[in-house]
């Protein structure tokens, strides 16, 4: 099938881009508003635009509501910091009620259960327990011309990494850290490695096998058919 991107909306487009280009990894962002409130927001459109300085890259969407803000780029462009924590499978149920559209006033990391580390070099907090974090300062703020779709760069100035995980010669070992991605609307648990060439075997073993669903739901299962989904990638409903 060829698609026109001129004959799609907005939300048919974002469908198209969210089940295309996976598995997406997470940024869990922490933020502090202006009057010190904490934020949390997984953030999926998410990458690495630098090395010399170390350099990451987040776009927002409005809220659901199509025209309002959200919370988390509000407060970086006031701010001019934040934190993007690693989102790892033991703290999964808490991200993804991190997703859900709270009011301005309400300390996300209350609001989930989840307890605030001290940052190094800026004032928003770390999550505790994320195992790799990087406390940036913004560089840049790229914004639409109606000012609803926004990008920002910002500068890693400090990686905070646990002990266990940082190897001789500087590598992590990611083998012991179980990180999300997104694909669609949903999760996906890196729990795999290997280099190429593969065995012959494990090829046909591996060609057009479906994904294993681990929540047991029906294999053509998506939460974009259902009301609680919406184009901003945040959700309305905290079940």
């Amino acid at each position: 099938m060829i698609i026109d991107s001129a004959d799609l909306d907005a939300q048919s487009a974002y469908k198209l881009l969210i089940g295309s280009i996976i598995p997406r990894p997470i940024a869990w962002v922490s933020t502090l508003s202006t009057e010190g409130v904490g934020n949390l927001a997984p953030i999926s459109f998410f990458t690495v635009v630098g090395r010399k300085p170390p350099r990451v890259s987040l776009s927002f969407q409005p809220r659901s509501d199509g025209t309002t803000l959200k919370d988390s780029f509000v407060n970086i462009r006031d701010t001019g910091e934040f934190v993007t924590n690693m989102a790892t499978l033991p703290q999964i149920d808490q991200l993804n009620r991190t997703a859900f559209e709270f009011e301005p006033d309400v300390d996300e990391f209350d609001a989930v259960g989840l307890e605030k580390e001290p940052s190094v070099a800026v004032k928003p907090p770390r999550i505790k327990g994320a195992p790799i974090a990087f406390e940036c300062t913004v560089e840049h703020i790229f914004s639409s011309p109606d000012g609803l779709n926004n990008a920002v760069w910002g500068n890693v100035v400090r990686f905070y990494i646990r002990d266990d995980l940082y190897m001789p010669g500087g590598r992590i070992d990611f083998g012991a850290i179980a990180p999300v991605g997104r694909l669609a609307a949903e999760y996906t648990v890196v729990n795999n490695a290997f280099e190429t060439p593969l065995d012959a075997d494990v090829l046909r073993e591996h060609a057009g096998r479906r994904m294993e669903r681990l929540d047991r739901k029906d294999t053509f299962y998506s939460p974009i058919d259902t009301p609680a989904w919406s184009p901003s990638g945040s959700t309305t409903t905290l079940d």
